[in-house]
């Protein structure tokens, strides 16, 4: 059945209520047949009826005129299978036949019977026991006669199936249509309204995200024996976020931590003497320093710590040249800075999105082969890009390459996080990231953002 493939409730409920009606109407369908039985009522299902229909045939006139009885075929077998056969056939003429031991009750009641076309006699349902007979004016080759006859043996069971399957078509075949039309119309009904608080529970868990944290699945319109689930998996969320709240403490607590002994190392290490491993190790404890500031603006995107306000992108590009000029020159590089002259506004923090700069800056930095142009261009449009002369980024990578922990080449010194946390910047800004080959070969990494009304209006 497709309901059990699907796993459908309703449908499941359907097909069960339907079984069950029909096995209710089909034990009704038995009672109704025994009542009628019982009661000498509607139902034709005695014994004596297959009685008449044999002397019905058997019945014929002497050349006398007298009622006589053929030895059919069918007679002579009723009188070997039933002994106890009795019965009395007469017509309004004052002819009469009889076989067999009649009952003293109904050995003349056939002459007050002649008005009556046919008739049920015997006890009716806490009466005393006491013989039961059938009386019907028949049509026979001896012409109509009124025949009285009593129990002929056991019912036949073609004819009691015959029964039981015109009670069930009169009776209980409607009702049991009306009955399946009622369940296929309100039980799809009847769930989805009482399944409607799962239904919204449902939505509300599709829309959980890492970033929203805090929410918990409704219970208020939750059937009551789904509500345990529910609740269950409220607590399970509960637990996620905590744990996450823990790992977030964690990581920012060790970037604390770890600020203060690279602070104390970078400042030993400028007391050395100006040396080409001196200079290396510079470049590591500043790696350490910004992976340190890298995990701390994680920590502070997490707890939704922005505040937006008009930034001028034009002005936040030169502060980033100024600032990692040293350190670009002091890698092997040149370092450029392209933009309109008037002011770029998009709606950001600034300090987050300087951070996101910072990291693209960083990242041809340590990328981009130790030579050539590192470019920083301010577009009219909300977009700035950082553009170098390496090696540039494989297309088949330009996508992973801000997933976190993703790094081109096993030895990258670098942890992969920077990118990974300039895409969480530029996503909750509502604008995107995307890496594209450089002008001259290299790696273009342009993030867009969406313009603030001042600048739309210029």
């Amino acid at each position: 059945m497709r309901w059990r493939r699907d796993g459908s409730l309703r449908w499941s409920l359907i097909w069960r209520l339907m079984t069950m009606q029909s096995v209710v109407l089909g034990v009704i369908c038995i009672l109704i047949v025994g009542v009628l039985y019982w009661t000498g009522g509607l139902l034709t299902l005695e014994s004596e009826d297959q009685v008449i229909g044999v002397l019905q045939k058997a019945v014929d006139r002497d050349a006398k005129g007298g009622l006589v009885l053929r030895p059919t075929p069918e007679l002579v077998s009723l009188r070997k299978k039933v002994p106890g056969l009795w019965f009395v056939i007469r017509d309004k003429e004052g002819h009469s036949l009889s076989e067999g031991s009649v009952p003293p009750e109904f050995s003349h009641i056939g002459d007050s019977l002649d008005a009556v076309s046919q008739a049920r006699l015997g006890w009716q349902l806490g009466d005393p026991p006491r013989p039961n007979a059938v009386m019907r004016w028949s049509k026979t080759s001896a012409g109509r006669v009124q025949i009285l006859t009593g129990p002929g043996g056991k019912v036949r069971l073609r004819a009691a199936l015959l029964a039981i399957v015109i009670v069930m078509m009169t009776y209980i075949g409607p009702l049991l249509i009306l009955m399946v039309i009622a369940t296929l119309i309100a039980t799809p009904i009847v769930i989805r309204n009482a399944l409607a608080g799962l239904g919204a529970a449902a939505s509300e868990a599709a829309q959980i995200d890492i970033d929203q944290r805090g929410t918990r699945l409704s219970v208020e319109r939750v059937p009551a024996e789904v509500r345990p689930l529910v609740k269950a998996v409220n607590d399970a969320l509960g637990r996620l976020d905590e744990g996450y709240e823990r790992q977030g403490r964690f990581l920012a607590d060790a970037a604390h931590e770890l600020r203060t002994p690279i602070a104390i190392l970078n400042t030993r290490l400028e007391s050395y003497p100006v040396s080409p491993e001196n200079e290396r190790l510079m470049e590591d404890v500043s790696r350490l320093s910004i992976l340190a500031e890298q995990l701390l603006d994680l920590e502070r995107l997490n707890r939704g710590g922005l505040r937006l306000l008009q930034v001028d992108l034009v002005a936040m590009g030169e502060r980033v040249a100024a600032d990692l000029a040293p350190l670009a020159i002091a890698a092997g590089y040149r370092l450029s800075f392209d933009a309109l002259r008037r002011p770029v506004m998009v709606m950001g923090d600034r300090a987050s999105l300087e951070r996101a700069l910072i990291n693209l800056v960083q990242n041809a930095i340590e990328h981009g082969g130790r030579r050539g142009m590192i470019t920083i261009t301010v577009r009219p449009l909300g977009a700035i890009e950082v553009m170098d002369e390496g090696p540039g980024i494989p297309a088949a990578d330009r996508e992973r390459i801000f997933e976190p922990f993703y790094r081109l080449e096993t030895r990258d010194r670098g942890v992969g996080l920077g990118l990974n946390l300039v895409r969480e910047i530029v996503e909750l800004h509502k604008g995107s990231v995307v890496a594209v080959a450089g002008e001259t070969g290299g790696a273009c990494f342009r993030m867009t953002l969406p313009l603030s009304g001042e600048s739309t209006a210029n």
